[in-house]
């Protein structure tokens, strides 16, 4: 007689959780404050961190507040979320735009004049677009609640969906935006002493 052997695996809300939790400066919200800003419930969350923690991709202090450990979460987007969470591609339809179309990369990146933008499906969505199927469903709501995390998954978008030159800037802006957001206030980043 063999036992089931438990095997734990990341889901796709798990990423939107831990890019959230980046934002945060202080302590981190409470799960209820998390779910209701994520489009998730509780449960949900405090799932997201378990995973997240086995892990080693957040930590929980005695309290059992989350916080992400941001150098393995670095990595895990740049070389392994796109693999673990590939692009999936759909029809052409209305929505939110994605990689290349929204900040923080509108404007930087020149994309075909007949090649339709990458949108995630939204019932409010304004742009017509190529649909490009967010992390998670619950992700549009959430975007639009949050520009911050917005951005931080437009650019996930496109370091998984975009051509070479899309991810190259894509992982730029990235990394300066986790290593912005981990310095406390107050204190000089190497950019600010030099």
């Amino acid at each position: 007689m063999s036992r089931a052997y438990p095997q734990v695996a990341l889901r796709p809300q798990d990423l939107v959780v831990l890019l959230r939790l980046t934002l945060q400066a202080g302590p981190a919200p409470s799960y209820a404050d998390l779910a209701a800003e994520l489009v998730l419930t509780a449960s949900e969350v405090h799932a997201a961190v378990e995973r997240a923690a086995l892990a080693q991709l957040a930590r929980k202090d005695a309290k059992g507040k989350p916080s992400v450990v941001r150098e393995a979460l670095r990595l895990f987007v740049l070389h392994g979320a796109r693999y673990a969470f590939p692009a999936v591609r759909g029809e052409i339809t209305r929505g939110l735009p994605t990689g290349y179309a929204a900040a923080p990369l509108a404007g930087r990146i020149v994309a075909p004049a007949d090649e339709p933008p990458p949108i995630w499906p939204d019932k409010n969505g304004t742009t017509r677009g190529a649909t490009l199927h967010p992390l998670y469903p619950s992700v549009p709501q959430a975007a639009q609640r949050n520009p911050a995390l917005y951005e931080l998954l437009v650019l996930f978008d496109a370091i998984r969906a975009g051509s070479p030159r899309e991810r190259a800037l894509a992982i730029d802006l990235f990394e300066r935006q986790l290593a912005a957001q981990s310095v406390p206030a107050g204190i000089p980043t190497q950019a600010q002493t030099a």
